[in-house]
């Protein structure tokens, strides 16, 4: 196996992995397009991290620059079963390491089935997707980036029946891909499923290809040209 590859690159290789898609809230756009950032709910709000968040909460942001705060919505945490949790880990001490990440989905694929999933949990509410430069992004926070084999935050409604079980094992440095032979993370670019950033994702401007909503005057208007649709993600989902 050639591990000389640059891993950015080697993941980044097949046509339907050539952009990250980031799902938010359309209320959390001025904020990320404010800061150019895209943070972790431990970044945006420290306390109480590991507990889990029953519902939605709602955030006044300042960031660091002293600027007013903003307001920013960290998502619930889904109920994980026990029975998900690796032998030594807790639930809390995996949410608290899921609160540390900001998180992608490597194809379009994986991002339809979060859109449909928040679309029947929050009918009223409207979302967002980021599509982004895989391959730049990843390689600029290398130092960072971790990939996962599976959906992290979900909550399988069977445990006995999952080959797998859920601890911060499961994510895999960037550095260590195709360096291993653990069968519990990603050895190829196909198993990712879940690509992690650890803590924030500064110069969101530098990789964001478009922004995805139901009205075009929910993106702030220094992206408003790269404004598309959230259904042409959609739609296409019931052709494959």
């Amino acid at each position: 196996m050639d591990h000389a590859v640059d891993p950015a690159a080697a993941i980044t290789k097949p046509s339907g992995r050539k952009s990250l898609f980031h799902f938010t809230r359309v209320g959390n756009l001025p904020g990320i397009a404010r800061f150019d950032a895209l943070m972790s709910s431990y970044r945006i709000h420290p306390d109480n991290s590991g507990e889990r968040r029953l519902k939605p909460f709602n955030v006044d942001y300042g960031g660091e620059e002293g600027m007013p705060a903003i307001q920013m919505t960290i998502n619930a945490h889904l109920r994980i079963p026990e029975k998900m949790m690796a032998p030594g880990t807790t639930l809390e001490a995996f949410r608290h390491c899921l609160d540390r990440h900001v998180f992608f989905w490597p194809t379009l694929a994986d991002c339809r089935k979060m859109i449909d999933t928040y679309a029947r949990r929050e009918p009223e509410e409207s979302f967002a997707v980021l599509k982004l430069d895989a391959q730049r992004l990843i390689a600029d926070h290398a130092g960072d980036v971790k990939l996962s084999k599976y959906d992290s935050g979900s909550a399988p409604r069977y445990p006995d029946r999952c080959s797998y079980r859920k601890s911060p094992d499961m994510f895999l440095p960037l550095d260590r891909f195709r360096k291993t032979t653990d069968g519990a993370v990603p050895g190829k670019a196909s198993e990712i499923h879940e690509i992690l950033v650890q803590d924030r994702v500064t110069n969101v401007s530098g990789y964001l290809q478009a922004v995805y909503v139901d009205r075009a005057e929910y993106v702030p208007e220094l992206w408003r040209e790269l404004a598309r649709p959230l259904a042409e993600l959609t739609i296409p989902a019931a052709k494959k």
